[in-house]
């Protein structure tokens, strides 16, 4: 019998939660599961990714503040949907929890996948207060690495039998090391520091600009050759690129803004850098990882599981402009480093982090759920 999904997120746009799910979407068996998105506030094109099946989306337009009128359009939703299971993501759609329980739904699921600028280290006791007052109306958990899975166990007291870790999966085909030259963009001989993400608060954009401009400043020759390219929209962006006019170093970078062609993006950088203050498991860094780029990332949340430093890429403490400096420069005059790290790189995706090992699990958490024999 094929269940009825329904998963419920505050927006959904373009980024690393929203990736998994399609990617989820697209590999979970038809026949098995059907997906409905019901998403708080609304959404964007980012739906048009789903290839596999056909999934129905809602919007409720959830105003800014404490109103109540959402939950009263989400359980009159869920009575009309007739889901066998809901599935909320996040803190921001925790909530939806206990409207599910009020619509009658007894199959949930939560998944968290990173905790935003606000609340980095999951330490805010009003909302950890929420998440242990949702905690009985919750089925199982889902927690994109390691270190969420702890954090659920010891700060929300989640029993360990309701706990789950499921890494995110990449699609190893389409992220793949770059093949012959490289695609016009910059001189051949460049060296290409890149990143991909969300331009807000907790990726911390600014100080990989900074760190690029100190290491040009301070060594102007062997620089000669050292671009960025930082792609992604949001606030951040304007300041990032403020900072490079005011260096006078704008024409060695390139901020496109969102951009759908990621994967051919991965195909122009040499290093690929994430500076984020926090992260859960990040996208990013796996289709780098299957690109076959180094990778550099702060020492925070799960980039400790997918970075090993030395090996696939390197480890810098967040917020620190000199060290991520340091780090740009271990990369800019080693190519046989860049090719050794970024082997091991695409071994690490292929062998760890495949979609379809990715999909198996989180039906492996449905049919547990449902109280379905998978």
């Amino acid at each position: 019998m094929t269940a009825h999904i329904v998963h419920i997120v505050h927006r959904f746009d373009t980024g690393g939660m929203e990736n998994g799910m399609v990617n989820l979407f697209n590999a979970l068996p038809p026949d098995h599961y059907r997906h409905t998105v019901v998403s708080l506030t609304d959404y964007s094109d980012f739906r048009q990714r789903i290839a596999a099946q056909p999934v129905a989306f809602h919007a409720l337009h959830r105003a800014p503040g404490h109103g109540f009128g959402w939950t009263v359009r989400l359980w009159k939703l869920l009575r009309s949907l007739k889901p066998d299971l809901v599935h909320t993501r996040n803190l921001a759609a925790l909530e939806a929890q206990f409207v599910a329980a009020a619509a009658g739904i007894r199959a949930t699921v939560h998944g968290e996948h990173g905790r935003d600028v606000f609340d980095l280290y999951g330490q805010n006791w009003k909302y950890n207060l929420l998440r242990r007052a949702a905690q009985p109306f919750v089925s199982n958990y889902i927690a994109v690495s390691r270190d969420l899975e702890t954090w659920l166990r010891l700060a929300i007291r989640v029993p360990p039998r309701k706990l789950h870790h499921i890494y995110n999966g990449v699609d190893s085909e389409k992220f793949h090391p770059r093949e012959g030259a490289r695609p016009a963009f910059a001189h051949p001989d460049s060296i290409v520091f890149g990143s991909v993400g969300r331009m807000v608060a907790v990726k911390d954009y600014p100080t990989l600009t900074r760190a690029f401009i100190q290491l040009v400043r301070q060594q102007p020759e062997r620089a000669a050759r050292a671009r960025l390219v930082i792609v992604g929209e949001g606030p951040a962006r304007k300041t990032c690129l403020d900072l490079l006019q005011a260096a006078g170093l704008a024409h060695l970078a390139w901020l496109p803004g969102a951009r759908d062609d990621i994967a051919d993006i991965m195909q122009v950088l040499d290093v690929f850098v994430l500076p984020s203050k926090n992260e859960g498991i990040s996208n990013t860094i796996l289709e780098a990882l299957a690109s076959g780029l180094p990778v550099i990332a702060t020492a925070v949340g799960g980039n400790l599981e997918l970075v090993e430093e030395g090996v696939n890429g390197m480890l810098v403490q967040p917020g620190d402009v000199g060290g991520l400096a340091q780090a740009l420069l271990g990369y800019l005059d080693a190519p046989a480093r860049i090719a050794e790290h970024g082997e091991h790189a695409r071994q690490h995706a292929v062998q760890r982090f495949s979609i379809p090992v990715m999909a198996e699990a989180y039906g492996t958490v449905y049919e547990l759920t449902l109280g379905r024999k998978h």
